[in-house]
């Protein structure tokens, strides 16, 4: 008995052992991929950073799920934990369903936003229009710096259902300047 008990955990060490080590190659083949899809598209490494926390929490979330199903946890006691988190988790993303939605379209930014931190965008919105320089772009909305000074942040989400202009950052501060030199021509007086 002691004999078969042994055999049973040191298949189930060698399996937990192995979706160790296969999930922990996934994850740097997924981040060395990542890091030259942003090398190529010219991604800031902070934004980089943040998908690679996607992909972390991702793969520990499968360690556990795998370790679980591994070590034998009684599926009916699973099912009732598992129900009851998901049930506190929907409700939860019901209330804040937004935060979802952002987090998702921050990755899909990620691999297909066709501007970078430092261009100067409009985005066309029916109640108000937002335009201004991109700061930062987090993992839930876009910091922009407006030609007033202001700090906006938009979601992320609304970054993906609107339409954007995208105008170089040097073409608006070069049209900028000549707006404010045509100002100061008017302003002086003519003889």
């Amino acid at each position: 008995m002691i004999d078969l008990d042994l055999k049973v955990y040191s298949l189930q060490f060698i399996e937990s052992l192995i979706l160790v080590v296969v999930l922990l190659l996934l994850r740097l083949i997924l981040k060395k991929t990542i890091r030259n899809y942003a090398k190529k598209i010219e991604r800031l490494e902070h934004r980089t950073g943040l998908i690679m926390k996607h992909v972390d929490f991702a793969v520990f979330f499968l360690i556990v799920i795998g370790l679980i199903l591994i070590w034998g946890v009684d599926f009916r006691n699973l099912g009732l934990v598992m129900s009851s988190v998901f049930a506190v988790i929907g409700i939860a993303f019901f209330a804040q369903w937004s935060i979802l939605s952002n987090i998702t379209s921050g990755v899909i930014m990620f691999f297909t936003f066709p501007y970078k931190i430092g261009d100067y965008i409009k985005i066309h919105d029916k109640e108000m229009d937002c335009e201004g320089i991109i700061e930062d772009i987090k993992t839930f909305h876009i910091i922009l710096h407006t030609k007033d000074n202001e700090i906006v942040t938009y979601p992320n989400s609304m970054m993906l259902q609107k339409g954007v202009s995208i105008i170089k950052a040097d073409d608006f501060y070069e049209k900028q300047h000549q707006n404010e030199l045509d100002k100061n021509k008017e302003e002086l007086p003519h003889d």
